[in-house]
């Protein structure tokens, strides 16, 4: 059959709704290619010209132009072997898209795509395409499902009035000020030609959503969003790191073996542990100096920039300042911690770290019977928050900045014990601490818990135990931990996502 002929029927059996998605995903914000420049105004034009004609004239003639054009792109496409280019990112991004919305083209050339992603150094695991779909794109997508037609409408109208944003924007005016939203797959063009618009104007990313979230505010939830979801549901989503899907992001497991009993209990329990939150991991064993420059090597390649997190457990002996590595080498801590956040791949994503060793040689001790919980009191002062806020700053747009961010913003270190003191082990088992914290995060995997709840239970939890040391004083002590955070939203464990058993269903 005619490819011209192919493709017309292809898209002829998308639903409007669906060419929307489709042209969303397609047309990823953040696409992690560096000869895609957030400033480049045919880019900008290309993405947001075809969504202001379709809400204008309530014809998807330039989505259908603009889909056609990228199938005949990708089938006139030929691979090159070493350098991956704009290209291969969008292939992937298109086919993952498809996949996602059940309209993959029957006439799409798959060979391509797994040569692709062999340029990519893709393994089996990571071949799924889940992983190539964009998490804040997904988020974003259930956004615009809880709003009705009229929602879409009543955030484009907040948007109008805000003059010195949208000042000179050809697309804004295309569109006009009244929209009728309500033929089907309108207000999903509307919608996303609003988040398309702040993403290209440097306002919201996938962390700082604040100004989608001011216009969402402004909607009148009686008419604006679908049954059973309100105003707040729908910011509060946007509220937490997007890591919808599976794989809920990469895991890094680094356990020095050597003089550390039980220290293959620890690599079990945290691959497993990983592996049921969605994660795909990789594993090193009694790590060097030279392993870690590898590993933070290896990071670097494109391929990780599908990933929406990334976890970190780092386990071995060490001191208030130091770790000790196989070898016998010493890392400062400090050092270890700043150099993995600042990998360009995972900026802007969650990046959790692990440090289960000793910080020193100090120990809570427990004498007898001596000690007795204490409690403390305090005031509580009933202040109206409006007269708060009418003395706090009105902090406007015009100083604020979403394009530089310090390295180790969205990084959260959490450590087996506190500065001087010791982190307990057992001498079958490993670390008390990975294993509490394994059990509490199977326990809570499906109940809808934050990181942040469930490491302030295993705080609750570890400092519960009684520990005895292995030397010959027997001195029985309890052991603390804590952690650092530099999160900006909220990092939610997922639902248990096992690749090959996940069944998809297509979005409508």
């Amino acid at each position: 059959m005619d490819e011209v002929i192919q493709v017309t029927q292809w898209l002829s059996s998308i639903t409007p709704r669906k060419k929307a998605k489709l042209f969303f995903f397609t047309t990823h914000a953040d696409a992690p290619s560096p000869m895609v420049g957030s400033n480049d105004v045919g880019t900008h034009e290309e993405t947001q010209l075809p969504l202001a004609t379709t809400v204008a004239l309530h014809n998807f003639k330039n989505i259908d132009e603009f889909l056609k054009k990228k199938v005949n792109t990708f089938s006139c496409y030929n691979v090159i072997e070493n350098e991956i280019t704009k290209t291969d990112y969008e292939y992937l991004r298109f086919y993952s898209a498809c996949k996602y919305l059940d309209v993959v083209p029957p006439f799409l050339d798959l060979e391509k795509i797994s040569a692709i992603q062999n340029k990519f150094e893709m393994t089996d695991e990571e071949r799924d395409y889940r992983l190539l779909l964009d998490s804040a794109d997904l988020v974003l997508e259930k956004v615009c499902d809880s709003l009705k037609p009229a929602g879409a409408s009543q955030m484009w109208t907040a948007l109008r009035k805000d003059r010195n944003l949208i000042r000179g924007v050809k697309t804004i005016d295309i569109i006009g000020f009244f929209v009728d939203p309500n033929p089907t797959g309108i207000k999903e063009c509307l919608f996303f030609f609003i988040v398309r618009f702040l993403q290209k104007a440097d306002k919201i990313n996938r962390v700082n959503t604040n100004r989608l979230e001011r216009l969402i505010a402004q909607c009148d939830e009686s008419s604006s969003c679908e049954e059973g979801k309100t105003i707040d549901f729908i910011i509060d989503s946007l509220r937490f790191y997007p890591t919808e899907l599976y794989p809920f992001g990469f895991c890094l497991i680094m356990c020095v073996i050597e003089g550390r009993d039980g220290a293959m209990q620890e690599i079990e329990k945290t691959m497993e542990i990983s592996r049921h939150l969605g994660m795909i991991t990789h594993t090193e064993k009694n790590p060097t100096k030279e392993t870690i420059e590898l590993v933070k090597k290896e990071l670097m390649k494109p391929k990780y920039q599908f990933y929406s997190s990334f976890t970190c457990w780092f386990m071995s002996h060490g001191d208030s300042n130091s770790m000790v590595l196989a070898d016998g080498e010493t890392i400062e801590r400090e050092w270890f911690l700043t150099s993995f956040p600042d990998i360009s791949t995972f900026q802007l994503k969650p990046k959790v770290f692990f440090m289960v060793s000793c910080r020193g040689a100090n120990k809570f001790s427990l004498k007898g019977d001596e000690f007795e919980g204490q409690s403390a009191t305090c005031d509580y002062y009933d202040i109206d928050s409006a007269l708060i806020r009418n003395r706090m700053l009105d902090i406007t747009d015009s100083v604020r900045d979403i394009s530089y961010v310090q390295p180790m913003m969205d990084t959260l270190v959490a450590y087996s014990t506190i500065l001087d003191h010791l982190s307990g082990r057992a001498n079958t088992h490993g670390s008390i601490y990975v294993d509490r914290a394994c059990v509490l995060m199977s326990e809570n995997i499906s109940r809808g818990r934050s990181l942040t709840e469930i490491l302030e239970h295993l705080s609750q939890d570890l400092h519960e135990i009684l520990q005895e040391t292995m030397d010959e004083d027997r001195i029985v002590y309890k052991q603390a931990c804590h952690y650092d955070s530099f999160f900006r939203k909220t990092l939610k464990l997922p639902y248990t996502r096992h690749p090959k058993e996940d069944v998809h269903s297509a979005p409508q």
